[in-house]
């Protein structure tokens, strides 16, 4: 009985409904939950509040508990890659498939229960919590297509007893690398089966979880990095990525551009090829992740695990990387750049998970790789919340060590230093810290109880050649001394690692995004992030409003929109003149955006404005409906249905750090399959001073 607008026309109806008659918008929504004569009611979505439960029960019932076992760790077993070795430039996805356990479709598997690891054994061994993950998204970012993807996922979930996951409730999207849900990429049967394990970990782990699968035009690496800000840009706080390949050079630069995203969590696989550094795993700014051999045990925790290696080719992958800047929270000393891993899970094909697969395989089939174990972790880090804003979360198993399982046995190869390619007690680098237990490794904070405080000191400008003398302040809880560190900072600057001063000469203009963090003897640690302009006026610019048709008078100009977004429907009143532009509100699954590109010249200060109104016929306090507005890759803010206010309010954000550049500015609203929420975005303007 929810109702949805016809095609082609506004939403004055709906309103009525749900604002002028609240309580009959109530009464309806309590009516939807029978389903209509003839109705399939195997495909109507859920209520809201019995997706937790559903799938709460299907990771504790006894009868999913059983563990079927497939192999003993490190036994070498028949796989095939799915995706061939990468070249240069390019990336190869890391899934491994058993061939010696024959695959069955879902029809002919009758009663019998896959083969492999079970959601419920994967939550079991990571002592994981069978709620939490609601409001949470997970992006998946593979290449190429698989056409079969959300059927495939569906007969995962619905074997395990998980709720429904689709297009049509809102909680699976399947987009290209620009966001596209119509035009995607070629179909390819190798990364395909990449695609249906990553979305079966994915939803193993969180099965309240959304998920955004965007799917890479080819496996290069630069439409893989382009997936990978599309993913950010939709408002995935967590970021899966079960690929890579060699280190070169050239891919520091492929760091800043493709996985810098404060405040999303990104893993990525180590590799298969035993020991030896893979990148992106070799990133500052992402998780590493390696991969176990995990198999049922007698002792207190029911499960044990080792490194996972078979043989000299093949097995979790770790090293020391030779480009990649060792990020402040790695402290090893034997690798004085990045060294990977950070964490691990289950990964060895002998003790592999069930996953299935209609395109890329012929269903049911037991599958191995690190492209496992880094969708199992980004399943855990969505269990987990979401990520403080200013983090690179790849930190927060450092600062909670104590809350892993820590990996001591097994090695990847020879290495001249032991804990490059050797498990042992604490950090390693084939498993990292370990493996999760429980989901406190993966929040922010500190295992000690210590809280390190920095003041951000605001924005800053020096002219070129000009010098520099800023001092940053910081706290620790526990009175402790504090070491200082920054990244980002102005040519010619450095940071005094026990004063916390930063000096010197700027020597080249440019807008540099600063983030200087303080740490403590523990390991507890906290950062600030910060604009820091160079520049020959010392960053000062002429004042202008840079956006066209900020107010949306002018109807569809300037502005890129989905169809009837830009409107002067009297359904909803513009905050000032008649237009505005109205995302969603159809009471149904959808999906509104609305963007525009602008350069922002250097040196120049910037601030964003718009007036935002939220109505909804949403109750409670759960998060169904979304406007997420970006700034390129950076997401600026991530409003809901239960922003809903009375009214317009003036939302300000500050461009500062995009000087230089010219960056898209863009309103993406997902709405879900039950009541409407509506987002109007009304008298936009980008200032610059």
């Amino acid at each position: 009985m929810r109702e949805s607008r016809p095609s082609g026309h506004r939403r004055s109806l709906r309103r009525l409904v749900s604002v002028a008659l609240p309580s009959l918008a109530l009464t309806v929504a309590g009516l939807a939950a029978a389903p209509a004569a003839g109705a399939h009611t195997a495909t109507a979505p859920a209520p809201h509040t019995s997706r937790a439960a559903q799938n709460a029960k299907a990771l504790t019932a006894p009868e999913r508990q059983t563990f079927h076992s497939t192999g003993k760790a490190g036994q070498k077993v028949p796989t095939t890659h799915l995706c061939a070795t990468a070249e240069p430039g390019h990336a190869s996805c890391f899934a491994q498939r058993r061939t010696d356990i024959k695959q069955r479709l879902a029809s002919a598997l009758a009663a019998a229960a896959p083969s492999g690891l079970s959601p419920a054994n994967l939550h079991s061994a990571y002592n994981l919590p069978s709620t939490g993950g609601s409001g949470m998204t997970i992006a998946i970012v593979d290449a190429y297509n698989d056409p079969n993807a959300e059927a495939d996922l569906g007969t995962y979930r619905s074997t395990y007893g998980l709720s429904a996951c689709t297009k049509a409730n809102g909680c699976f999207k399947q987009v290209s690398q620009t966001g596209s849900t119509t035009s995607l990429p070629t179909n390819d049967t190798g990364w395909a089966g990449e695609e249906a394990l990553d979305l079966d970990m994915a939803s193993a782990v969180c099965p309240n979880c959304s998920i955004i699968l965007v799917e890479a035009n080819s496996a290069n690496d630069t439409d893989l990095g382009i997936a990978e800000n599309e993913a950010v840009s939709l408002g995935a706080k967590v970021v899966s990525n079960s690929w890579g390949g060699s280190e070169a050079s050239s891919q520091t630069t492929e760091d800043t551009q493709y996985f810098k995203h404060p405040g999303v969590a990104i893993t990525v696989s180590s590799g298969d090829s035993a020991y030896g550094a893979e990148y992106p795993a070799t990133s500052q700014y992402v998780t590493a992740v390696g991969g176990t051999a995990l198999t049922t045990s007698s002792n207190s925790r029911g499960w044990s695990e080792s490194v996972w290696h078979t043989s000299s080719t093949e097995g979790t992958g770790s090293g020391c990387s030779a480009y990649d800047p060792k990020p402040s929270w790695q402290t090893d000393t034997g690798c004085s750049k990045r060294m990977e891993a950070d964490v691990s899970a289950v990964a060895d094909p002998a003790t592999g998970v069930a996953v299935y697969d209609t395109y890329g395989g012929s269903g049911w089939a037991v599958y191995g790789g690190t492209s496992a174990s880094a969708p199992i972790v980004a399943g855990v880090y969505a269990l987990a919340g979401t990520p403080g804003s200013g983090d690179y979360p790849a930190k927060y198993p450092y600062q909670h060590t104590s809350n892993l399982y820590d990996v001591t046995s097994g090695s990847n190869g020879s290495c001249s230093t032991s804990y490059f390619c050797t498990a042992g007690t604490g950090y390693d680098g084939p498993t990292g810290w370990g493996t999760p237990n429980g989901t406190t490794a993966f929040t922010a904070g500190t295992s000690t109880g210590n809280t390190v405080t920095v003041t951000n000191p605001g924005s800053q400008s020096t002219a070129t050649g000009g010098s520099a003398s800023l001092q940053i302040h910081a706290t620790d809880s526990a009175g402790a001394t504090l070491t200082y560190s920054a990244s980002g900072l102005p040519t010619g600057l450095s940071v005094n690692s026990s004063s916390g001063l930063i000096s010197g000469t700027a020597s080249t203009a440019g807008t540099y995004q600063v983030t200087v963090t303080a740490t403590d003897s523990t390991g507890a640690s906290g950062s600030a992030s910060f604009t820091w302009t160079v520049g020959s006026s010392g960053g000062t610019c002429t004042s202008a409003q840079l956006l066209g048709n900020p107010g949306f008078e002018s109807g569809n100009t300037t502005w890129s929109a989905t169809s009837g977004v830009i409107t002067n429907d009297s359904g909803e009143a513009a905050h000032g003149g008649s237009y505005k532009a109205w995302l969603d509100g159809y009471g149904s699954s959808h999906t509104d955006t609305l963007s525009q590109s602008v350069t922002i010249p250097s040196g120049c200060k910037a601030s964003l404005t718009f007036y935002l109104h939220i109505d909804t016929a949403e109750t409670g306090s759960t998060a169904y409906d979304k406007l997420t507005v970006t700034a390129g890759s950076t997401t600026l803010a991530t409003y809901s249905n239960v922003n809903a206010a009375s009214g317009y309010a003036q939302k300000t954000f500050d461009l500062s750090s995009f000087a230089g550049q010219t960056v898209t500015l863009k309103f993406s609203g997902a709405e879900d399959s039950s009541l409407q929420t509506s987002f109007v975005v009304d008298d936009t303007a980008l200032t610059t001073s």
